[in-house]
This record gives C-alpha cells, sequence and structure tokens, in this order.
C-alpha cells in the first residue's frame, strides 16, 4: 500500500498555505511531508507534483523487479527519517516512489488512489502482482483495486485523452465537496474537473494547487 505522500514543489511556503486555507493540512502527519523540488527533477522539466511511496518489506527485491520490468530510477537510493526509498518512472510511465517500510500512517490522509495510464492490461497486473493489491472489480472501464478488504482506488486507459498524462492522481478526503471546491480556488487553485464524477457513492474532484501541482478531492 501507499504510506507516504510528499508534495515536491517550487515554493514550500505557498505551498504549506494554500494546502491548510484549502484542505486544512499541516504536514505534520507522519504520512505527509512537503520538500522543495530538486534540481535535477527540474532541469528534467518536472512540474511541482505530489509524490507517493508505495511500503515495500523487501526493498530490493521490488525495486529490481521494476527495472526488469523497464522502469526507469530517477535518483539514487536515499534515506527518509531512516529509511530507504527511491523514486521510479514504473514501466507504463508514471512516477511513483518505493519505501523499504510496510508502516502504515496513523491516519490515512488519501482516501483514493487512481493511476492515469495508457496501458491498463499491463499496468494492473504488474502492480497487483508485486504488491498484493485485490482485484475490487471494473466500474466504467474503471479497474478498482483494494486493501485489506477496502476499495482504495483504480487504474484506467485515461492517459489516453488529449491533455492527460501517464501519473498518479491522489484524492483528500474532504466533508463537504463543493465548499472545499471554493476553498481552493479562493486560495488560488483550480478545479479543472468538477465535483459532478462519481466512484460509486462518493463524488471527486481534480483540481490544480496555486504551483499547478494535481490532486483530487472525493466526498466522505
Amino acid at each position: 500500500m501507499f504510506v507516504r505522500y510528499d508534495h515536491r514543489t517550487l515554493d514550500v511556503d505557498i505551498a504549506r498555505r494554500f494546502y491548510r486555507d484549502a484542505l486544512g493540512l499541516s504536514f505534520t502527519e507522519d504520512a505527509l511531508a512537503v520538500w522543495p523540488l530538486h534540481e535535477q527533477a527540474r532541469a528534467r522539466g518536472a512540474p511541482p507534483h505530489w509524490l507517493g511511496q508505495i511500503g515495500v518489506a523487501d526493498f530490493e527485491a521490488t525495486l529490481k523487479r521494476f527495472l526488469d520490468a523497464g522502469a526507469e530510477r530517477l535518483g539514487p537510493i536515499a534515506k527518509q527519517d531512516g529509511v530507504d526509498f527511491t523514486v521510479l518512472r514504473d514501466p507504463f510511465g508514471a512516477i511513483v516512489g518505493l519505501r523499504a517500510s510496510t508502516k502504515a500512517p496513523e491516519r490515512r490522509p488519501i482516501a483514493w488512489h487512481h493511476l492515469h495510464t495508457k496501458d491498463l492490461d499491463r499496468a494492473w497486473p504488474f502492480y497487483a502482482e508485486t504488491f498484493g493489491w485485490e482485484d475490487a472489480g471494473v466500474v466504467d472501464d474503471f479497474q478498482q483495486f483494494k486493501w485489506n478488504g477496502e476499495i482504495v482506488g483504480s487504474m484506467a486507459n485515461t492517459a489516453r485523452m488529449p491533455g492527460v498524462h501517464t501519473h498518479w492522481l491522489y484524492y483528500f478526503p474532504v466533508d463537504d465537496i463543493e465548499a472545499t471546491e471554493a476553498k481552493i480556488v479562493a486560495a488560488g487553485g483550480e478545479v479543472f474537473v468538477k465535483s459532478d464524477t462519481k466512484t460509486g457513492s462518493h463524488r471527486l474532484a481534480a483540481c490544480h494547487d496555486p504551483q499547478r501541482a494535481a490532486f483530487g478531492i472525493i466526498s466522505r
């Protein structure tokens, strides 16, 4: 499962203010952090973004599995809070982190994880077999998956749509989705897919923060 989410951005202070005002985030929880976007990533043209880290028991074996399948390592193995982690472009083009820890966060800050891909037929079996994610069925061409019996995300060939690139998009849970959309706009962000989209009984919206990092919100 995903065990940590890092926001990598150009101006940390602007990011902190936005996510505090729009979503009430403090970045003090063990599963959330905000960092300056690394110079090497900026040189490659990487925009501000959210990076999810998947926790694994056998870090080296999982890394090898990714690389053998065609993934690209985007940085060295580094230490974060004393734990090994690295950043990869997965075999299908999405950026994701691997973390040598399966410790679940005390409170899960992300309620939904969606992989925008161009190759669902390969991406879903790879992630399911690598991490043991469970099949939660296909809904409107979205392959849903679950951890520990709970549905927590989906994958689809949505990166085939114009203007959509291959990436993981992470959705924060909110109580009042319309009110949160208004807060996002008031704080300088953008709601580019409004909350008329649904997954089951939940409504979702896709957004940009003021530095153009993409994130989502989902109704509880």
